[in-house]
């Protein structure tokens, strides 16, 4: 069930919008951002909320790929796989954080701390082999620059 802070939050965010349902994708990043995920049940209260069949945020939901539709990490590391990326390492990004945190593309850590997701494509091909942890684009990585990264979001995770 949708909280009243979820549904305040909603309503400000589509009440611009002249149907409610075009406010659905932000519906759903609102509820992720409150709970890091999209539940079928979520699904069926922002489809009550909006005025929509359950089937029809259903399709919004699997079509962005950063909505996420199983339980995540409390960091979601997004490593972009497209030709940029691809040509210029993303293979070795893969096979690092499965060194250093035991995951592959897909998985969680036991601890709940990190989840690993391939993504098509974060718009960062200039500075490939990009990946996104959270919210924050990086980019021109390698597994230096990685470990620092991970040890920050453990050192944020402590503080």
């Amino acid at each position: 069930m949708l909280t009243p802070d979820e549904i305040r939050e909603i309503e400000a965010a589509i009440h611009s919008y002249e149907h409610r349902a075009a406010g659905c994708l932000e519906a759903l990043k609102i509820a992720q951002a409150h709970r890091r995920w999209v539940s079928d049940e979520t699904v069926r209260d922002v489809a009550a909320l909006l005025g929509m069949g359950p089937a029809e945020v259903e399709s919004v939901a699997t079509f962005y790929s950063l909505i996420f539709r199983q339980p995540v990490g409390r960091h979601v590391i997004l490593v972009c796989d497209s030709v940029s990326c691809w040509l210029l390492g993303y293979e070795r990004l893969f096979a690092h954080l499965d060194r250093r945190l035991g995951l592959k593309p897909g998985q969680t850590t036991a601890d709940g701390e990190f989840t690993l997701l391939p993504t098509a494509c974060l718009g960062a091909c200039d500075r490939a082999p990009a990946l996104m942890i959270d919210d924050e684009l990086y980019g021109n990585l390698d597994e230096a620059k990685l470990d620092a990264l991970l040890d920050a979001c453990r050192q944020k995770d402590r503080a």
